[in-house]
């Protein structure tokens, strides 16, 4: 397997890796968090901006710490798609720079791709077929992987995505940002049967529901109208008028118990049904508590397999994006120089991204 150095620079987290062998060699990461929390999100430019002057300090820590010279790397890569546009220019014009003047072949990687490759980094023995649910801030899909850059949607959100629907629930609460982690600690100290909350399910035309697609907007709405309702009870609020600490600690576990059953409902009825025998968790919600906890004893009833990274893989690092630069690069896979950033690109277009 090739040695890449590989660049991901797709939202908030300036990440540089090396990646041989399916091994992690080194992984720097410097988050941008700190910066955006006034705000309460990602603001583009201010990521874009963070991205320059942070990326040269990031890219020598990488290879210092791997002890590693540039004679010893095979390729270069960087996330190209999808993200913030001015963000992902900033790791695709390092990585284009440091491929010519290196002399080393360059690989653009689908920002997603990436998340699923990070469970080779916990399995490097993992072959496909598999099923990968991806869930974070900005997607949750189920997807069917069945080899390196041939990939099936076969379920997704038809509106928020659930890490997105965490932090939405989070600043309803004012909870500060960003929500998972937030929600997830308090939701420890709840009771998740504390309130009734909708899972959101897609109505079919002919009858019926999706098996596998999501909704996350009704969920926030309902926990919108929660809050409203409770505050105008005087024994759930403290002598200021906020709910109290253990009133949104039941409301944290409850939305949180809600979603962690959504997805494990869809994902293992996608995996059975596909004749699927392991789940690869990919993503930042991959690092919450309840949905690693449901999945994993709903997926021993049926048995299957689930594959959850590390947690400083979960959330965007350039080792998960090293690790599928080299499969691509093995195969002989490279992309063009002419490459430029893409927003919106599927995953099912992966391979527009090589010359083959």
């Amino acid at each position: 397997m090739a040695t890449v150095f590989a660049i991901e620079t797709s939202c908030d987290e300036t990440a540089a890796a090396i990646v041989k062998n399916r091994q992690v060699c080194s992984n720097v990461v410097a988050s941008q968090i700190k910066i955006h929390q006034p705000y309460g999100g990602v603001v583009p430019e201010v990521a874009s901006r963070s991205h320059l002057e942070m990326l040269n300090q990031v890219v020598a820590q990488c290879l210092a710490q791997a002890h590693f010279t540039w004679a010893e790397i095979d390729g270069i890569a960087a996330t190209c798609a999808p993200g913030l546009v001015g963000a992902l220019l900033v790791g695709l014009t390092a990585a284009k720079s440091l491929a010519i003047v290196r002399q080393k072949p360059f690989v653009g990687v689908h920002h997603l791709e990436g998340h699923i490759y990070a469970a080779y980094l916990s399995e490097p023995d993992l072959q496909p077929p598999f099923l990968c649910l991806l869930v974070s801030g900005g997607h949750t899909s189920l997807i069917h992987v069945k080899d390196c850059g041939v990939y099936e949607t076969v379920g997704q959100t038809r509106d928020d995505a659930a890490g997105e629907a965490f932090d939405k629930v989070a600043r309803l609460l004012q909870l500060g940002y960003p929500g998972g982690p937030i929600v997830d600690k308090l939701a420890a100290m709840g009771n998740p049967q504390a309130f009734a909350l909708p899972e959101g399910r897609i109505s079919l035309p002919e009858g019926g529901y999706h098996p596998y697609d999501s909704s996350f907007s009704g969920l926030k709405t309902a926990v919108l109208q929660l809050v409203q309702k409770l505050k105008k009870e005087r024994d759930n609020c403290d002598s200021e008028g906020s709910l109290r600490d253990a009133v949104i600690n039941d409301i944290a576990a409850s939305f949180q118990e809600t979603v962690a059953k959504s997805l494990t409902k869809r994902a293992i009825a996608c995996a059975v049904n596909l004749g699927l025998k392991t789940i690869a968790v990919g993503g930042g919600v991959a690092a919450n508590s309840g949905l690693r906890q449901h999945l994993q004893a709903a997926a021993a009833k049926h048995d299957l397999r689930v594959l959850f990274p590390p947690l400083k893989y979960c959330t965007d690092n350039a080792a998960m994006i090293g690790c599928a630069a080299a499969e691509h690069l093995e195969r002989g896979h490279i992309s063009p120089l002419t490459l430029g950033a893409n927003s919106r690109m599927s995953l099912g277009d992966v391979m527009e991204l090589y010359h083959v």
